[in-house]
């Protein structure tokens, strides 16, 4: 009788957070590294954990163990990834991508918008209406839970700003630390520009939330032939796009946030021993959220 192969499971996740480049590192670590069949998140360590881990493992189910095992999903943030992922795979590699503060939330923000999860109204009322989303933010404490659980010397910390200024030399560090063949983007157009830059809002916020209802339903049948057939079809656009443009953040908006973020920020900077000052300097109205930051200084190897 044949035997059937071992379960498989990630020798290394990229946490995120989420709006941190994690689709285009997807993008460009496919063809080296072996990742959830059919879908980019399996988002079981956050959304999905009571389906048990052989339904986690089923996402492997074709990988060889002769290529790096990764999963690219936001765990960053939730309170119970972290432990879940410390039981199930105690020697789990992890690579997190810090993202300037105040671009990464209005970012999450349009993400939210475009799932229908935020009703109508603006940025600042989002704000209010939802604590969770001003709060999320605390990436150094949260960077020191992950090192303290899995060790400093096992999670890679980039910065998005690298991903923006130089994305070759930001791609090569993960791949070495994956262990993985580098990747040339040169070559590769489908890596140009930014992915899951949301532009508009729903047009029908009920329609936007209905339809992320039943793509969640799907994910948890692990139904991704649907999702992705109905993704070229253009079905998720309809429900979720056609709406108003996204403003840009005012520039008093931008100052407020800086001002509010800014113990963030220094804390990070103290963990991590990198220069963010970047962060801290308010933006013309024609960088917020759309340009990167100057490159940053690396003090020491963090």
């Amino acid at each position: 009788m044949r035997r059937a192969r071992p379960s498989r499971l990630p020798d290394v996740i990229v946490i995120g957070p989420p709006r941190t480049g994690s689709t285009w590192l997807y993008n460009a670590l496919r063809d080296v590294v072996d990742m959830p069949c059919g879908v980019k998140e399996t988002q079981f360590f956050n959304t999905f954990y009571d389906k048990g881990i052989d339904w986690y493992a089923r996402h492997f189910r074709y990988a060889t163990g002769d290529r790096t095992i990764a999963e690219i999903c936001p765990y960053f943030f939730h309170p119970l990834a972290l432990e879940r992922i410390k039981t199930h795979i105690p020697n789990c590699r992890i690579v997190a991508t810090m993202r300037d503060p105040v671009d990464r939330i209005y970012s999450a923000y349009k993400l939210q918008r475009h799932y229908g999860w935020v009703r109508r109204g603006t940025f600042d009322e989002a704000l209010i209406a939802l604590p969770h989303l001003g709060g999320a933010n605390h990436y150094a404490a949260r960077l020191e839970r992950w090192f303290e659980s899995f060790g400093r010397e096992n999670v890679l910390v980039t910065i998005y700003d690298e991903l923006r200024a130089d994305p070759q030399s930001y791609v090569n560090r993960v791949c070495d630390f994956m262990s993985a063949e580098r990747v040339v983007l040169s070559p590769r157009p489908d890596l140009s520009g930014d992915v899951n830059a949301f532009a508009r809002a729903p047009k029908y916020r009920k329609l936007a939330r209905r339809a992320t209802r039943f793509m969640y339903w799907l994910r948890g049948h692990q139904a991704y032939r649907v999702i992705n057939l109905l993704e070229r079809a253009g079905v998720w656009e309809f429900c979720h796009g056609r709406g108003e443009l996204f403003p840009g953040l005012t520039p008093e908006q931008d100052e407020r946030l800086r001002a509010r973020f800014l113990p963030e920020v220094e804390a990070l900077e103290e963990l991590l021993m990198v220069d963010l000052s970047a962060w801290k300097k308010s933006r013309s109205p024609r960088t917020i959220d759309t340009s990167p930051a100057p490159r940053l200084q690396r003090l020491a190897n963090g």
